[in-house]
């Protein structure tokens, strides 16, 4: 297993994973963002489809959709971990500047295959999600959701704080 993989596998919560995709980011896109947050809300979806995580524009704040993940928690929990890599890494290639769609895409596959392997359940996720997850959906990056309740993840952006709170 490659040494993200055991990073990965070691990680117990959102902060530690979201280290990882900075770590992953910058070794790979040469680029890095300090001073994120995390949101996590429910985003809703259908069995017709659903958003796993969204980067409102020029915001300092990635949306992760509470309903899947505990739903991926409970039912298949030996996909959360890279489930959650993947839909941070995914939305943290657009914080970090970019916007196209397709290329953030190609950019995850790209990061996770270098850094993972082939093989990798977070490699095998960026190359096709829809296998295990059929009906998930990818929005276009879009500004700032309004009155949406969302709960802070205390913590996440743990390397960029310079206080602790």
């Amino acid at each position: 297993m490659s040494f993200y993989g055991q990073r990965l596998e070691k990680a117990k919560d959102l902060a530690d994973i979201f280290e990882i995709v900075k770590d992953a980011v910058r070794a790979r896109l040469g680029m890095s963002r300090g001073g994120l947050m995390l949101g996590l809300a429910e985003l809703g979806g259908s069995p017709q489809g659903w958003i796993g995580g969204l980067y409102p524009v020029a915001t300092n704040v990635i949306v992760m959709n509470k309903g899947p993940m505990q739903r991926i928690l409970e039912q298949s929990p030996e996909l959360y971990k890279p489930y959650c890599f993947h839909i941070l890494l995914h939305e943290y290639i657009h914080a970090v500047g970019y916007m196209d769609e397709a290329l953030t895409r190609r950019k995850a596959l790209e990061v996770s295959e270098a850094l993972f392997g082939k093989d990798h359940l977070t490699t095998r996720m960026a190359a096709d999600i829809m296998q295990f997850f059929p009906a998930l959906a990818y929005p276009a990056p879009m500004p700032a959701p309004q009155g949406m309740d969302m709960e802070l993840v205390k913590g996440f952006d743990r390397s960029s704080a310079s206080y602790i709170y």
